[in-house]
């Protein structure tokens, strides 16, 4: 079994055109490049491709495993004919409509859910932190959703597509919030009622199984952790690692914390609108008092609540460390947006955010 506490991570990426820097469908054929010696797997559409970290127990570890990923899924691109992109949405071009996955439960999603599915290839991070049982892994995600926003507004990565400035610094979030079981979950008192509100949601054909409930935080399906799938998945390693660290942070403080009274669900609502906008070089909405501050200081006020967890992983300082560093540099929106606009031809842009998708940014 998974110890507590532990952290590993799935990143998505895009898969783009040397060229024209378009996505293009060649998943399965950089599946085969990739072998078996990393968990790599294919996604809703054949633009994307997934990457997973074993269980991590240190900091450096998991930085190694995330960089890892990320070097060796590029080079089975180019062993592909493609590119790895570290960008949620594509900036040139859109991941879909379909074809879709060949594969028969992702067919059914498409006669299921429909046009929805159409340009639904977006990218993100999901973090999954060891927990004891299923009980702490729906406390843990009472605590957090105060707080989902937050880790959304820190790792936005999405503000341009089809060449064109979308005006949010998290496209994605704006595209997935579409399906019908997205976004922050209800407040939970158990693992059996998150069963019980599964079973019901199943019974409606909303979802065609359970592997569908795609809220930003849920007891995981096939491992024993707490899944926290609300960011973009970052430009860098670095910032991948950074925020992994801050949940499994938030996850081990929280078990040991009082519980916390659920938040305004209209203020919550308000909070991602406003992340999804601004990202974290902009204002926020606290959900918990409904006042408009600094996206940073909520950020900071997060890793201060955690930097006891955060200083016994050996990762406090790579923390703050780099909230200081976005201060001078910006969230991946802001430095895609720099990009854009220093040069006319978009494809400038990606190959910046490429190269920003390997990189040893340490």
């Amino acid at each position: 079994m998974r110890q507590p506490w532990t952290v590993g991570v799935e990143q998505e990426f895009l898969l783009v055109d040397p060229e024209s820097r378009r996505p293009v469908p060649l998943a399965e054929s950089v599946q085969q490049h990739a072998g078996a010696s990393l968990d790599v797997q294919r996604e809703l559409t054949p633009f994307q491709i997934e990457v997973a970290t074993p269980v991590c127990e240190s900091t450096d570890q998991l930085f190694e495993q995330v960089l890892l990923g990320r070097t060796h899924l590029a080079k089975a691109a180019h062993a592909a004919g493609c590119r790895l992109l570290a960008s949620s949405v594509p900036p040139i071009g859109t991941a879909g409509p379909p074809p879709g996955t060949d594969d028969p439960r992702y067919r059914m999603m498409e006669y299921s859910h429909r046009k929805m599915i159409g340009g639904s290839g977006v990218c993100g991070m999901h973090v999954h932190v060891g927990v004891p049982d299923r009980d702490t892994a729906v406390r843990v995600g009472n605590a957090i959703r105060p707080w989902l926003p937050t880790l959304l507004a820190l790792s936005v990565n999405s503000p341009i597509e089809q060449a064109e400035d979308t005006g949010y610094a998290s496209w994605r979030s704006i595209v997935w919030s579409r399906w019908p079981i997205s976004g922050p979950p209800p407040h939970l008192a158990s693992a059996e009622e998150y069963d019980r509100v599964v079973s019901s949601l199943e019974a409606t054909e909303v979802l065609l199984d359970s592997g569908m409930v795609y809220w930003d935080v849920r007891p995981s399906e096939n491992h024993p952790t707490v899944e926290v799938r609300v960011t973009d998945v970052p430009m860098t390693a670095r910032e991948a690692v950074v925020i992994a660290e801050l949940i499994r942070a938030f996850a081990r403080t929280a078990a040991d914390s009082a519980d916390v009274e659920p938040v305004s669900e209209l203020l919550l609502k308000a909070a991602y609108w406003r992340a999804s906008r601004d990202g974290v070089d902009g204002l926020a909405v606290d959900p918990r008092t409904g006042h408009l501050v600094p996206a940073r200081e909520l950020a900071l006020e997060l890793a201060r609540w955690c930097a006891p967890a955060l200083r016994d992983a050996d990762a406090l300082g790579t923390v703050e460390g780099h909230l200081e560093w976005l201060r001078g540099h910006g969230s991946g929106a802001a430095r895609q947006r720099r990009a854009f606009g220093a040069s006319p031809d978009a494809r400038e842009l990606v190959d910046v955010v490429m190269s920003e998708t390997v990189d040893d940014g340490r």
